[in-house]
């Protein structure tokens, strides 16, 4: 039954005692025969790749069962400190190339599917992307369990089990399209079933007070069982697996009986349905009341069961003893999404453990570590305390108790500060009061950080000051990173290979490695292998843009790449404008020194985000026009590449040239796709936003290519901007607002993009799109002219790679441990 304490059994030794599988040719190959006769059931006559796929699959996850179960073995044996980074995305993309590389088994994979008549890249095609993420978020979670993994640090992720993940995206007639991802729907071969470690979930109910001390209980719920699928995460090469754990929904029954006797079918399953809703499919739009309930369930569900999941196990081991909780466990909160956890483990601790306040909130306050990732305060979420007391009224209570003992404390530092109190107060008030999850957040936890040092910076100069003021030792910082294993290691073998043979292996788990890189940049014979690896990456891209829109592309062209998150803050518009404008110039005749350019967008945006959506109207007009103009020629080509997502990222970064992180300084966090790209040996072209400017202390200002105003300028600009006088002084941006007025982009359309038109002339243009674009078009020129000396090209892009040390998620994480977490790396179990 769920939530039923574990009880001791009999050991299982000799069911468990199993020689070691063999990682050679022969034994992937005979392995994989095997499941796909016995465990799969197919014979001579299959036709479908899904099952060789999946036979091959199952094979490789025998081999990280047994690591996984020695890993876990070793983290009990050792007692130690454990973390949980609780986030509701994981972008975690396709699994058996990551695997197969983790395991050290990539060439006897490639070897044992000859042997069967296969090769591996049409295999690993038959794998659907885990699409549980929409973005950079989700895929930052992916890389720091990887990293979690390889550093053999025990931490476990939890996370939800999406039916169905991000939209696929379709464009038709030039506009977003969105289609269920149901990505399940061949099954997922990486996951186990737990269903013995079902936890139960309350919702709505109300609450009493009963005893001799006035506890409180939470009665009348509709509960709702979380179900955990666990998948395993392996380590670079070092044994140890560890595990990311999502949960499913599912009805406490199957179906009402009593309605299905009465002949009422609908109403005997509507709670079996109301309860899977809740994972059924990832982030809803919470444009709509239901949107907005059905998200809170959501970030509510993954919090339970996984606080419950670890308090239980706690149990299980120490009993009622929580004196030694806080030393041995810590819960990281990625994002504001899962931070109801605070007044969770409250609930937990008070209602169904005994502990008083004091003690409770001394555990809570100490367990607690809260991630921000946005700058862009409508993205801080809040909720309305009407709908918290539908939905969760214990824990309502809860949160209204925290409040008013935070506001003593602050009211004790600051006394009379009216002002101050209400900005701090985590209910905000007004027409409804909502709650500020943001500051339940770091009320609530021991440590706040934000994701690049600027961001930081802001963070507590702006969004959280007063709280910074308050508790300046909570704050600290955490540049993101990305995993150097699929981010290189797998997606770029060629490259992989020649940067091997240069410097050896090391810099698969130690990416600082890689400055040793920086000698060859003055290497011409190194340089020239450098560009046939860049060559043959961009004629696979070409290859997947074809397939995907059609069009015939130079080689030779430079590849100006922004693929991301489809948002006015991170400027497609302000790109598409410089499209505009070189069109313009080609149809002028300006056209001297001119460089040959493929611009590539990718992205997906929000169901109900409009100008986003208009925005990707606009692209694939312009690239319409732009694409079948004779006069256009080879000289530029536009392509918006439909369904950007994981595995389409790993074509992508190694084929492109020129890397867009344009966003207004101020907005962007982080972003790791710019990490990404100068990993792969792109250049950069962007604003000091984010990880940019980490970026360009990094490689140095004269490999990046900078434009526009600074965050400091962005917010003194903003009172006095006046873009009508921009554009008028500006003949380049005038010339493109021309073309795009006169509607010579959507001539059967009038009128379609002027919401876009008036966005970029509004004095409250929060995005700064006019004042940027003069500063952006200079830099863009010097990124050509750069590309037209493929010499110095080819050396900005070695240096590039050479200075991306930084920028792996080993480091992030390593500094996460050292400074959160302090966890002590633990060795699994050897094999035998």
């Amino acid at each position: 039954m769920p939530n039923k304490p574990l009880t001791k059994s009999k050991p299982n030794a000799q069911l468990t005692e199993l020689p070691s599988l063999g990682l050679s040719a022969d034994a992937l190959a005979l392995d994989t025969r095997r499941h796909f006769t016995y465990t799969l059931g197919q014979d001579k006559s299959s036709q479908s790749a899904h099952y060789t796929y999946t036979a091959l699959a199952l094979a490789v996850r025998d081999r990280l069962m047994e690591r996984w179960k020695n890993t876990n073995y070793a983290y009990d044996g050792a007692g130690c400190k454990r973390a949980y980074y609780l986030s509701m995305e994981f972008l975690m993309g396709r699994a058996l190339g990551n695997a197969v590389l983790n395991l050290g088994i990539t060439d006897s994979a490639g070897l044992a599917l000859k042997t069967l008549g296969l090769e591996m890249e049409e295999v690993v095609e038959s794998e659907s992307d885990a699409g549980l993420g929409n973005g950079g978020l989700g895929r930052l979670a992916a890389c720091f369990v990887d990293s979690c993994a390889t550093l053999k640090l025990p931490v476990t992720g939890y996370g939800i089990r999406y039916e169905y993940g991000m939209f696929r995206q379709s464009v038709e007639d030039g506009q977003q399209v969105e289609e269920p991802d149901h990505w399940l729907r061949n099954g997922h071969v990486w996951e186990l079933e737990r269903p013995e470690l079902t936890i139960r979930v309350r919702f709505g109910g109300h609450t009493d007070n009963y005893g001799e001390n006035g506890r409180t209980r939470w009665v009348n719920t509709q509960d709702v069982l979380a179900v955990p699928y666990d998948v395993p995460i392996p380590g670079y090469q070092n044994g140890t697996v560890n595990t990311l754990r999502l949960w499913k929904a599912a009805a406490t029954d199957e179906f009402g009986l009593n309605e299905f006797n009465a002949g009422d079918y609908t109403a005997s399953v509507r709670s079996k349905n109301q309860a899977e809703n809740i994972t059924m499919v990832l982030y809803p739009n919470d444009a709509s009341e239901n949107g907005k309930e059905l998200r809170l369930r959501q970030q509510y569900f993954l919090a339970s069961a996984s606080l419950q999941d670890v308090v239980r196990k706690w149990v299980h081991t120490h009993g009622e003893d929580f004196s030694g909780f806080a030393e041995k466990n810590c819960f990281q909160l990625n994002d504001t999404h899962p931070s109801i956890a605070v007044a969770e483990l409250m609930r937990l601790l008070i209602d169904e453990h005994g502990l008083g306040w004091d003690a409770a909130w001394a555990i809570t306050s100490k367990t607690m570590a809260y991630t921000n990732h946005t700058l862009l305060p409508e993205a801080l979420e809040r909720w309305s305390v009407r709908l918290f007391r539908q939905l969760l009224p214990r824990l309502l209570e809860i949160i209204f108790e925290i409040n008013a003992r935070f506001l003593a404390e602050v009211a004790s530092r600051w006394p009379g500060d009216l002002d101050r109190l209400g900005r701090m107060s985590l209910i905000e008030e007004g027409y409804e009061q909502q709650v500020r999850m943001a500051y339940l957040a770091i009320v609530g936890s021991f440590s706040v950080n934000g994701v690049a040092e600027l961001h930081s910076d802001l963070l507590k100069q702006g969004l959280f000051r007063d709280f910074y003021e308050m508790w300046p030792h909570k704050f600290n910082n955490k540049t993101n990173g990305i995993t150097p294993r699929r981010w290189l290691a797998s997606c770029n073998p060629g490259l992989s290979a020649l940067i091997t043979e240069a410097i050896g292996t090391g810099w698969t788990t130690d990416l600082g490695q890689l400055g040793k890189l920086a000698k060859y940049a003055d290497d011409k014979a190194f340089r020239e292998q450098w560009r046939k690896i860049k060559r043959a990456n961009k004629e696979r891209l070409i290859q997947y843009k074809q397939a995907e829109v059609g069009i015939v592309i130079n080689p030779d062209a430079m590849f100006d790449t922004q693929v991301k998150r489809m948002h006015e803050y991170k400027r497609q518009l302000l790109n598409v404008l410089h499209v505009i404008h070189l069109y313009d110039r080609i149809k002028r005749g300006d056209e001297g020194d001119w460089t040959p350019r493929c611009v590539i967008f990718g992205g997906k945006a929000a169901p109900g985000y409009v100008m986003a959506k208009r925005i990707i109207k606009l692209i694939n007009n312009v690239a319409n026009v732009v694409n079948h103009d004779a006069k256009v020629g080879d000289k530029l080509k536009l392509a918006f590449l439909p369904n950007y997502r994981v595995s389409a990222m790993e074509i992508i970064c190694p084929g492109t040239d020129l890397s867009e992180q344009i966003s207004t300084a101020g907005k962007e966090a982080s972003g790791t796709g710019n990490m990404k790209f100068m990993l792969n040996g792109a250049l950069t072209i962007g604003t000091l936003d984010g990880a940019n400017i980490e970026i360009r202390e990094e490689v140095g200002a004269e490999n990046f290519f900078l434009f526009g105003l600074t965050a400091e300028e962005v917010e003194r600009t903003r009172d006095r901007y006046d873009p009508w006088s921009i554009i008028e002084a500006n003949e380049d941006l005038r010339r493109v607002m021309q073309l795009l007025e006169s509607g010579h982009f959507n001539q059967f359309e009038p009128g379609i993009f002027e919401p876009i038109i008036q966005s970029v002339r509004g004095a409250w243009d929060p995005w700064m799109t006019a004042a940027d674009f003069g500063s952006y078009v200079d830099a863009q020129k010097r990124a050509a002219a750069a590309y037209r000396d493929p010499e110095h090209w080819t050396r900005m892009s070695i240096l590039n790679c050479a200075a991306s040390g930084k920028f792996s998620t080993d480091r992030t994480i390593g500094e996460y441990n050292r400074d959160i977490w302090k966890l002590t790396p633990v060795d699994a179990l050897p094999l035998g």
